[in-house]
């Protein structure tokens, strides 16, 4: 442990065991456990899905009955997550802080005291691998909390943590507004410094090179520990600071070339490890950049191209969208089956408040992303079908375990909002064969089953009927026609034109009424099959 990093963790023992018990924090050496990936990681006789699934820990599930999500709640409900079919998790922020959220950490290299200790987490990382799950972090590095001793110590001009932060000069316009539509700069005392998103998140600076190497060093330090990648929040947003620098190619080229030394850095340690960036941009073409450095990136137009087909029932611009997406991924990759899809996640609207509580939709909308190729990500309780809608502390609410909210292990961080009855549970949905849960588990299993489902190539399948959408899938090892019948009305699809191949069998389907004879494919309403 070096001497500043030993002084900065004393500062923080002191400060936590005023404001929350003293958090606890790893020793600062490296340890060597083995190391797994997302593809990899299922290493019991069985395939991967490579579905991901975003936890919200404050609000997942509670072992020791004060209320508040921890790390061994989660290691508890593993089998549950197994069973479910996913082969990832995202853990949203673990790091001390001031806040409920976490996106403000005041200890890079501590544990959350409220979720748990050092060890808890080394057991949930064991048990995970154990049962082929693969465990990624949150690594929000952007800007740290202003309780953050560095940021503290910076006030001081004469201080060695001054310039890790950005602070205006005479030429400063101290009425920007910042790339997020706040103000970008505050003030403390005579000064002003730079916090993207709010007072509370002053942003680091990354023209100074003992942040980045601080920061790659940190990389370096929770793979070491046995995480299996990184969930990279705000990624853009190093450089990109006003909203008067969003297409500027230099701020660009700079993030990238931050997220190059980074991706390089912690490939020292763990080559493989799965990096997924968190850029909100408007396209495709936008993102893909960010898939020279990262793994992936979170697809947000498809997010909401997916929701606005399942919820109109019409494929719209979804087929040409996915062809768009598919080259210009491929064209900075080489390869196919890297994108990061998703329908929601822990900053919007949760999916089911979106399509209004329309259950087919909602089946609609997960039988889409489940058929994608890449690494999809659910958002915890998505697959039960809760609801939520902003502000953020309703789109993270307790799960739902117990038809009765006040079983063991639900927590109670917050009352619930959304209305979701008994039934919106996993106690019910489990006993229900008909349940949106069972949906879900069944469309993760065909992914575990198909494998161009995960790493294929796709091109769209244009229909003249709007109410149909459909696209190819094709690996090394199958090729698939995959159709779904986004409307409440049975459609005849004719797969004998598909492109290049004879699909003449059907593989897998959501409905027991979808048949297939001499071509003609006879599908239900809100249905989804798969032909090969």
């Amino acid at each position: 442990m070096s001497k500043h990093r030993s002084f900065l963790h004393r500062m923080l023992a002191g400060w936590f065991a005023t404001m929350l018990g003293a958090p606890v924090c790893f020793a600062h050496t490296p340890s060597a456990p083995a190391h797994h990936d997302a593809r990899t990681v299922a290493a019991h006789g069985e395939q991967s899905s490579g579905v991901y699934y975003e936890i919200f820990v404050r609000a997942f599930a509670d072992s020791n009955g004060d209320g508040i999500g921890d790390l061994n709640g989660i290691t508890a409900k593993l089998d549950y997550l197994k069973s479910l079919g996913v082969s990832g998790l995202w853990l949203m922020p673990i790091n001390p802080t001031p806040s409920y959220h976490g996106y403000d950490i005041t200890d890079y290299y501590g544990i959350n005291p409220q979720y748990g200790t050092a060890a808890d987490f080394q057991h949930l990382l064991s048990e995970a691998h154990k049962r082929g799950i693969a465990v990624i972090i949150d690594l929000v590095i952007n800007h740290s909390s202003d309780q953050h001793p560095w940021f503290k110590s910076a006030v001081d001009p004469k201080s060695r943590y001054h310039d890790w932060y950005s602070w205006s000069n005479a030429q400063t316009d101290l009425g920007a507004i910042s790339a997020t539509d706040t103000p970008a700069w505050h003030a403390i005392g005579d000064q002003h410094y730079l916090g993207v998103f709010t007072r509370a998140m002053p942003d680091l600076n990354y023209d100074n090179p003992a942040v980045r190497q601080e920061m790659i060093k940190l990389g370096r330090f929770w793979l070491d520990k046995g995480v299996d990648g990184f969930r990279l929040d705000a990624a853009q947003h190093i450089y990109f600071d006003l909203k008067s620098q969003k297409n500027d190619p230099k701020i660009l080229a700079k993030n990238i070339t931050w997220w190059s030394d980074f991706r390089h850095g912690i490939d020292a340690v763990k080559p493989d490890a799965y990096v997924v960036g968190e850029v909100a941009r408007d396209s495709a073409k936008e993102i893909a950049p960010y898939f020279k450095p990262l793994s992936a990136a979170f697809d947000f137009p498809l997010a909401k191209q997916l929701i606005d087909s399942a919820k109109s029932e019409r494929a719209g611009d979804l087929g040409a969208l996915l062809d768009r997406t598919e080259t210009a991924y491929r064209k900075v990759t080489g390869k196919s089956g890297v994108d990061a899809p998703f329908l929601s996640n822990h900053d919007q609207d949760r999916v089911m408040s979106q399509l209004d509580g329309n259950a087919q939709h909602m089946r609609m909308a997960a039988a889409m992303l489940l058929t994608l190729p890449g690494h999809p990500f659910i958002y915890y309780g998505e697959e039960l079908g809760m609801r939520g809608q902003k502000p953020d502390e309703n789109i993270r609410e307790p799960m739902r375990w117990h038809r009765d909210d006040h079983g063991a292990d639900e927590t109670r961080w917050k009352t619930f909002s959304a209305g979701d009855g008994p039934d919106i549970s996993v106690d019910a949905e489990q006993t229900n064969t008909d349940s949106l849960l069972n949906y879900y588990t069944t469309l993760i299993g065909w992914r575990r089953q198909i494998s161009a489902l995960r790493d294929g190539t796709l091109s769209n399948w244009p229909q003249a009927n709007p109410q149909i959408v459909a696209w190819q899938l094709r690996d090394a090892h199958s090729r698939v026609l995959v159709v779904h019948n986004l409307s409440g009305t049975a459609q005849t699809v004719d797969v004998t034109h598909a492109t290049g191949h004879r699909f003449g069998a059907l593989q897998e389907q959501s409905n027991p009424g979808i048949t297939l004879t001499q071509g003609q494919l006879q599908m239900p309403p809100y249905s989804s099959a798969i032909v090969r």
